[in-house]
């Protein structure tokens, strides 16, 4: 991936101990993407440290706003918010919002917006065009049998 793009970033899902675990053993993470029900943010920062990336679910509207009225070691990097479609890894209980859920939620906040939840590469060129910082493509890359290859397709769906 360091070839593809240098400035990607590896983020641990919801488990603050892993990712400090592994920080801990010189692997190149660097930071959690943590769910509403996870360790709060502020104790994510103090166990990784003050450079670590830390982002946080916010699947409504609601959540954005509080996120976005959070100060200091309280306040997360960026936002993962969704679901964009129905997922089998992870049932939240919420609607799918869709590409049309997006704009509102960034005109919420003014912190990054992620878009998170069953993504496809497909799904990047109408997501970018929202106003969203990024996608979260866990699948799709996993199942590859090149996922170098899918993410280098997905940063370039991006920038087109």
């Amino acid at each position: 991936m360091a070839a593809v793009a240098p400035g990607t970033r590896v983020l641990v899902n919801d488990r603050a101990d892993v990712a400090h675990a592994a920080r801990h053993r010189g692997a190149a993470v660097h930071g959690v993407h943590l769910g509403q029900a996870d360790l709060p943010v502020a104790e994510a920062r103090a166990l990784l440290g003050p450079d670590a990336l830390v982002g946080l679910t916010a699947g409504t509207v609601d959540l954005v706003r509080e996120a976005e009225a959070r100060s200091g070691a309280h306040r997360p990097d960026y936002l993962g918010s969704g679901p964009f479609r129905p997922t089998p890894t992870k049932d939240v209980g919420r609607p799918p919002i869709g590409v049309e859920g997006y704009p509102l939620r960034v005109a919420a906040t003014r912190l990054p917006v992620l878009a998170i939840g069953d993504v496809t590469l497909a799904d990047v060129p109408a997501l970018a065009a929202s106003g969203i910082a990024g996608v979260a493509l866990v699948r799709e890359i996993m199942a590859a049998p090149d996922p170098g290859a899918v993410a280098a397709a997905c940063l370039a769906a991006w920038e087109r």
